[in-house]
C-alpha cells in the first residue's frame, strides 16, 4: 500500500501528532534531552528504522552526530563533501530522498559527484536502503542535518515524510539557534586552545575566515598570526581526535617497504603517510583521523594488518612525504639496482674495474641500499668481501649472531664499492695497503642518526675487505626488558644501589655488555647523581650522563679519562672496558674512595673474571673489598613467535636437560608436577624469520655477588673451581643453567644454548 501523497493538512490526526511533536521540541530545556524523549515518536511518525541529527563543525568542515538511534557507538563524523549523503545535503543545503543508497545510477540523477559512504554500514553491521536527509537551517545559517534511514514496508520515503522532515528541521534550527549556537561550536579541534586562553572564540572564527581567504590551513593561521606554539596546537589536535599527535622529525627511519606500492602524488593529495611499524602495527599519520572514508581506503591498502593512527599538520605530512620521496629516489630496491649493475657490465661500461667511478649511480645506490636493508633487518654488521680474479664480490649481513648471504655483486665494481664507503667514512681512497678505521654518520644521506663504524683491511690479491658495524644508537633498554630471571633481576638491583664499589659485566664481543651497562645506568640516572662515562665509541646516549669518547691515538685512554673524572666530583663512573692493569688499578682506587664504578671484561664466566683480574696484578685485598658483583652474559637466538611449534618432550630429552642443568638442582628448581604438562618449542621457519626459525636474541646471565665469604676466598687466591662452587651456593645460576631455564620457558632451544655456552 502506497503512502498518501496529499497535503498533511487533509489528515487532522497526523497534523495533530506533528504539531504536538514540534511544540514539545520548542519548549524543551535541552535539545539532546528532548530528542531522546521524542525519538520513538518521531521514528514512528515517519515509519523509519533509524534517525540521526548532525551538527555542523565549520572549523573542521565536517558533520558530527549530536543525537542518533541505533546501536552504533561513538560520534559519527562525516566530511562536508559529496562523498556521503549527509555531507552533500549540508554542503549544498539541499534535501535528498533516495530509494536505494547503493544504486549509483539513482545518485547520479541528483549529482554526478554524489556518493554513498558504504564504510559506515560495514563498521556498524547495518544495511542502509532508503535515505531521507534534510539540512537544518535558520536565518540562512546552516546548523546541521537531519537524516532518516530505511522506510518500513515501503520502497521510498513519501512526499508527506519529506514535509514532516522539513518541519522538524525548521523547529530544530530554531532550537539550536535559541541555545546560542552552542551545539555548532560545542566540539572543535581547537577547543583545548580556547580552554588554555591562548585564543578566544572570536579569534578562532577570524582565523577560520582568514584561512579561507588566503587558501591556508586554520592551523597555519593560528601559528603565524596568533603565535600559537606548535606543540600546543598538536596537543589540541591529539586531545580532540583521541590519538597521538606527531611533529615532523627528519630523523625518522623511512618505511621503504610500506611505501613501495604507494605513489607519492596519491599520498600528497589524500594527506596521509605510513611512518613505520611498531609492535606489528602500522603507524599512519593523517590530518583527520575521523575521516572514515580515507581510513576505509587505507585499510584496503594494508589488508590483514593492524593500523594505529596519529594526527599531524598538513605541512608536516607533506614534509614527511618529501623526505621519504628523496630516500626512494636515492635508494631503489636491491633487485632493480642489481639489474642496473649487471646491465652496465654486459654493455662493457664496467669492463675495467679501475674505470668505474665511485660516484657511479648504481654503486651509490647499492651501498645506500645495503646499509638501509641491514638496518631494517636488524643486522649488527655488513661484510663486503671481494675476491681475486673475476669472482663475485660477496656481501653478507650478520643477523642475530650469524652471517647471512645478502647479495653477490659483479667483480668489476669491487674497487668502486670500497672507494664509495671510504668517501662516506672520510678515509683515504688512495691508500689500499694499510688498514683504515672511520665512521659513517648516515644522517648525511637520509637525515637519520644512524652511525656505522667502518674498518677496511687489505687482503690477498690487492683487494680490500670492509666491515661496517651498525652502532646501536638510541635510548637505553629498561632493566626489566633485559631478559633477566626474576631472581637475577632482584639480586642485581640490590647490588647496584650500593654507594660505592666495583661492578663488572663480562662476555665476548657482541654479547650486549654495553647495552646492559647502559640499562643499569638508566636505573641509577637520577637528579641527585653525577655520572661520567668513558666509551669507545659512544653508542647509546642518555640525557643526564656526561659521556666521553676516548682517543687512544692521542693518549686519551680509558685510564686517562678515569683520572680526569675523579677531579670532576663524580658519584658514578662507567668505563667501556678494563683492558689493562693501569685502567683496572685506577678503577679499584676510584671504588675504594667512595665512587660506584662499572666496566666490562672480555672473559667467559663470572668466576673466571676474578682470576683474570688477579693474574694481571690486582691486589687481592683491595679487589675483594671493592668488588660488588660480576654479571656474565651471552646472547642466544629466540624462537620465532610466528612459527615456533609446540611439542611434548620425551623423558630422554628431559633427562638431557637435567644433565646439562645439574640433576639435583634440576629436580629442586623444576619439580615433577610442573614437568608433567610441560611443552617445549622447536624451530620451523617462515617469512617473518627468513626461514631460519629464529628471530631476535635473548640474554643468558650468570650473576656472581661479592658475599663476605666469597671476598675472603678472593683474598686467599682460592682456585676458580672453588670460587664457582661458592658462588653457586650463594645463589648464582650458571649461563648454561639460565639457558636451560629459558628452553623450558619456550624462548629458545638447547641447540642454541649450547652454541653460546660452555660447561
Amino acid at each position: 500500500m502506497n503512502a498518501p501523497t496529499s497535503s498533511p493538512e487533509t489528515h487532522p490526526s497526523f497534523r495533530q501528532r506533528l504539531d504536538a511533536l514540534t511544540s514539545r521540541l520548542q519548549v524543551g530545556s535541552r535539545l539532546e534531552q528532548s530528542m531522546t524523549e521524542l525519538a520513538p515518536e518521531i521514528t514512528a511518525l515517519l515509519g523509519c528504522e533509524r534517525m540521526t541529527l548532525y551538527t555542523v563543525d565549520t572549523a573542521n568542515r565536517e558533520l558530527s552526530s549530536l543525537f542518533k538511534t541505533g546501536e552504533q557507538q561513538g560520534t559519527i563524523r562525516v566530511p562536508l563533501d559529496a562523498n556521503s549523503l549527509a555531507g552533500y545535503a549540508a554542503l549544498r543545503q539541499k534535501a535528498l530522498n533516495i530509494a536505494n543508497a547503493y544504486d549509483q545510477a539513482e545518485l547520479t540523477t541528483h549529482d554526478p559527484e554524489l556518493r554513498f559512504f558504504e564504510g559506515q554500514d560495514r563498521l556498524n553491521g547495518f544495511l542502509t536502503r532508503q535515505v531521507l536527509v534534510v539540512p537544518v537551517t535558520f536565518k540562512q545559517y546552516l546548523f546541521g542535518v537531519l537524516q532518516f534511514l530505511n522506510k518500513r514496508g515501503e520502497a521510498k520515503f513519501s512526499q508527506r515524510d519529506e514535509h514532516v522532515a522539513r518541519e522538524l528541521a525548521v523547529v530544530l534550527g530554531q532550537a539550536m539557534y535559541g541555545e546560542g549556537q552552542r551545539r555548532v561550536t560545542r566540539s572543535t579541534r581547537f577547543d583545548h586552545l580556547i580552554e588554555l586562553g591562548m585564543i578566544s572564540t572570536e579569534d578562532l572564527a577570524e582565523a577560520i575566515a582568514a584561512a579561507r581567504r588566503r587558501g591556508m590551513t586554520v592551523e597555519q593561521v593560528l601559528m603565524d598570526q596568533y603565535k600559537v606554539p606548535k606543540k600546543d596546537l598538536l596537543a589540541a589536535l591529539g586531545a580532540y581526535f583521541g590519538v597521538p599527535a606527531l611533529d615532523f622529525d627528519n630523523n625518522i627511519v623511512p618505511p621503504v617497504e610500506l611505501l613501495r606500492k604507494l605513489k607519492t602524488s596519491y599520498l600528497q593529495h589524500h594527506l596521509w603517510v605510513p611512518l613505520g611499524e611498531e609492535q606489528d602495527e602500522i603507524i599512519i599519520l593523517i590530518d583527520n583521523p575521523h575521516d572514515l572514508r580515507r581510513k576505509d581506503i587505507i585499510a584496503s591498502l594494508f589488508p590483514n594488518r593492524a593500523l594505529r593512527y596519529a594526527v599531524g599538520l598538513r605541512e608536516d605530512i607533506l614534509a614527511f612525504l618529501a623526505l621519504f620521496s628523496g630516500v626512494r629516489q636515492q635508494v631503489g630496491h636491491i633487485d632493480a639496482i642489481m639489474r642496473q649493475l649487471e646491465g652496465e657490465e654486459k654493455k662493457g661500461e664496467g669492463g675495467d674495474e679501475d674505470q668505474i667511478d665511485e660516484s657511479n649511480s648504481g654503486v651509490v645506490q647499492l651501498v645506500n641500499r645495503s646499509i638501509l636493508d641491514a638496518y631494517e633487518r636488524g643486522a649488527s654488521d655488513i661484510h663486503i668481501e671481494p675476491s681475486t680474479g673475476r669472482k663475485l664480490v660477496r656481501v653478507r649481513l650478520r643477523i642475530d649472531g650469524d652471517c647471512l648471504e645478502y647479495q653477490d655483486v659483479p667483480y668489476n665494481f669491487r674497487h668502486a664499492i670500497v672507494s664509495r664507503i671510504k668517501i662516506m667514512a672520510n678515509l683515504d681512497i688512495t691508500e689500499r695497503r694499510k688498514p683504515q678505521d672511520g665512521k659513517i654518520v648516515f644522517k648525511k644521506l637520509f637525515g637519520r642518526n644512524i652511525e656505522l663504524r667502518v674498518a677496511t683491511v687489505p687482503t690477498q690479491g690487492g683487494v680490500e675487505d670492509v666491515v661496517m658495524r651498525i652502532l646501536a644508537a638510541g635510548e637505553p633498554i629498561p632493566l626489566e626488558r633485559l631478559g633477566l630471571s626474576a631472581s637475577n633481576e632482584a639480586r642485581l638491583k640490590s647490588c647496584i644501589v650500593k654507594p660505592y664499589g666495583l661492578f663488572f659485566v663480562c662476555g665476548p664481543t657482541g654479547s650486549g655488555k654495553t647495552t646492559t651497562l647502559h640499562s643499569i645506568l638508566r636505573e641509577l640516572n637520577t637528579e641527585d647523581r653525577k655520572i661520567w662515562t668513558a666509551e669507545d665509541p659512544v653508542e647509546i646516549t642518555q640525557e643526564g650522563l656526561r659521556q666521553v669518547q676516548v682517543h687512544p691515538g692521542i693518549g686519551f685512554t680509558f685510564a686517562a679519562a678515569m683520572r680526569s673524572f675523579l677531579r670532576c666530583d663524580p658519584d658514578i663512573i662507567m668505563v667501556g672496558e678494563m683492558r689493562d692493569s693501569e685502567t683496572t688499578h685506577t678503577g679499584i682506587e676510584a671504588s675504594l674512595t667512595g665512587h660506584l664504578v662499572f666496566s666490562t671484561l672480555h672473559t667467559n664466566s663470572a668466576p673466571e673474571s676474578i682470576t683474570r683480574l688477579l693474574d694481571i696484578g690486582m691486589d687481592p685485598f683491595n679487589f675483594a673489598d671493592a668488588m660488588l658483583g660480576i654479571l656474565a652474559q651471552r646472547l642466544v637466538k629466540v624462537l620465532c613467535k610466528e612459527c615456533k611449534r609446540a611439542y611434548r618432550p620425551s623423558q630422554e630429552e628431559l633427562g638431557l636437560l637435567a644433565g646439562e642443568y645439574g640433576e639435583e638442582e634440576f629436580a629442586r628448581d623444576f619439580p615433577a608436577n610442573r614437568l608433567a604438562s610441560l611443552e617445549l618449542y622447536q624451530a620451523v621457519g617462515c617469512k617473518h624469520c627468513e626461514g631460519t626459525g629464529y628471530r631476535g636474541r635473548l640474554g643468558l646471565h650468570e650473576l656472581l655477588i661479592g658475599t663476605p665469604l666469597l671476598k675472603q676466598m678472593i683474598q686467599r687466591r682460592t682456585p676458580i673451581d672453588e670460587l664457582r662452587l661458592q658462588a653457586r651456593n650463594d645463589g648464582m645460576r650458571t649461563l648454561l643453567q639460565d639457558g636451560v631455564a629459558k628452553v623450558l620457558a619456550g624462548s629458545t632451544d638447547l641447540v642454541q644454548v649450547k652454541r653460546v655456552c660452555i660447561q
